[in-house]
C-alpha cells in the first residue's frame, strides 16, 4: 500500500515563483518564435530554389536542427560555447538553441506551404512592378501562413514545452523554479504535478488564442 502523503501549502507559498518562472518560459518561446521565422524564410526559399550555396547552408540547419536532440543544441549552447572560451548565460543559451531548433523545423513547416503556392503568382507579381522580395513578402507568404498557421502555432507550443530543458543549465524557468522549490522542500511530486498543469494551461490558451486569431484573420 502507498502511505504518500500529499501536502500541498509549500506548493501555494512558492507559487509566485512558478508564475515567474512560467513568465519567464513564455518570453522565450515568443522570442524564438519571432527569430526562428526570421531566419526560417529565407531558408524555406532557398530550400525551394534547390540550388547554390544558400540552399546548402539551409539544408544544413535543417538538418542539424531536425536530426539532434533539443537538449543536446541546449548543451552545446551552454557548455559547448563555454569549453571554447564563449560564456553566455543560461537565459541566451536557452534563447539560441530553441531558435536554431524552431528555425530548422518552421523552415520545412513554410517550404511545404509554398510548394501549394502556384508559382504564376510570383510572375503576376513582377509584372505588378513588385520586387522579388516584395512578391514574397506581400503576395506569397501571406498565402503561405494563411496553409500552414496551424502547424506554425503547433511548432510554437513545442517551443514553449521545451523551455522547460532549461532547468538543465540552472536557467530559472517554469521547470527549473519547480525543481528549485522541490529540492529544498522534498515535494517533487506535488511540484511536478502542478508544473505540468501548468503547461498545460499555458499550451491550451494559446491554441485557443491562435484559433481566434485565425479566425479574425482568414474568416473569408
Amino acid at each position: 500500500m502507498l502511505n504518500y502523503q500529499f501536502y500541498w501549502p509549500l506548493v501555494w507559498s512558492a507559487l509566485p515563483d512558478l508564475l515567474a518562472g512560467a513568465g519567464v518560459s513564455l518570453q522565450i518561446a515568443f522570442l524564438s518564435l519571432v527569430l526562428g521565422t526570421l531566419i526560417a524564410l529565407p531558408m524555406a526559399v532557398a530550400r525551394q530554389l534547390e540550388n547554390g550555396w544558400c540552399y546548402i547552408a539551409a539544408t544544413t540547419w535543417v538538418e542539424l536542427s531536425r536530426n539532434t536532440p533539443c537538449v543536446f543544441q541546449v548543451y552545446l549552447m551552454y557548455f559547448g560555447l563555454g569549453a571554447l572560451g564563449i560564456n553566455i548565460s543560461s537565459y541566451v543559451s536557452l534563447l539560441a538553441a530553441i531558435t536554431f531548433n524552431n528555425a530548422g523545423y518552421l523552415a520545412e513547416i513554410f517550404r511545404g506551404g509554398l510548394g501549394v503556392i502556384p508559382f504564376q503568382q510570383m510572375s503576376g507579381a513582377r509584372s505588378l512592378g513588385l520586387t522579388r522580395f516584395q512578391g514574397f513578402a506581400h503576395v506569397i507568404f501571406p498565402q503561405v501562413f494563411n496553409v500552414v498557421f496551424f502547424a506554425y502555432v503547433t511548432q510554437g507550443i513545442w517551443g514553449l514545452l521545451n523551455t522547460s530543458l532549461g532547468m538543465l543549465i540552472g536557467l530559472r524557468e517554469l521547470a527549473g523554479a519547480a525543481n528549485y522549490a522541490q529540492s529544498v522542500s522534498f515535494r517533487t511530486f506535488e511540484f511536478f504535478i502542478v508544473t505540468a498543469v501548468i503547461y498545460y494551461i499555458m499550451a491550451k490558451i494559446l491554441q485557443f488564442s491562435a484559433q481566434l486569431v485565425y479566425r479574425a484573420m482568414y474568416r473569408s
